[in-house]
């Protein structure tokens, strides 16, 4: 995935490039916080991050329901890292609130476009 989102910021400079991420799943704070390394590494300025819920039997089970302190603090993680954009809680899927962050970058960033 990071060699994807890589090529994209590399072929195409001024694209604002957003990935997300499920926790729930037994991650440590300390992993969370590297992935957000590894996606600032490759040029990503926003990410999502939402609670894991397992949508059907048979897959995965949710090993922790993430505290609402704990999103409020990889929002935090997450800015420090280096992301631009960070939007976290337990109910965040992919593309919540997608337009905000979008022009959020883009107002911080005016060499930034669609």
């Amino acid at each position: 995935s990071l060699s994807v989102l890589r090529e994209v910021a590399r072929v195409f400079p001024g694209v604002v490039v957003k990935s997300g991420l499920m926790v729930g799943l037994g991650e440590s704070e300390k992993e969370v916080v590297e992935v957000f390394r590894d996606l600032v590494s490759v040029g990503v300025s926003i990410v999502s991050v939402g609670q894991y819920l397992r949508p059907r039997k048979g897959l995965l089970d949710v090993v922790e329901y993430v505290r609402p302190e704990q999103f409020k603090r990889y929002e935090v993680l997450g800015r420090e890292a280096g992301l631009k954009v960070v939007v976290s809680g337990p109910f965040v899927r992919s593309s919540y609130r997608a337009y905000e962050a979008y022009m959020h970058c883009v107002s911080r960033d005016s060499k930034k476009r669609v």
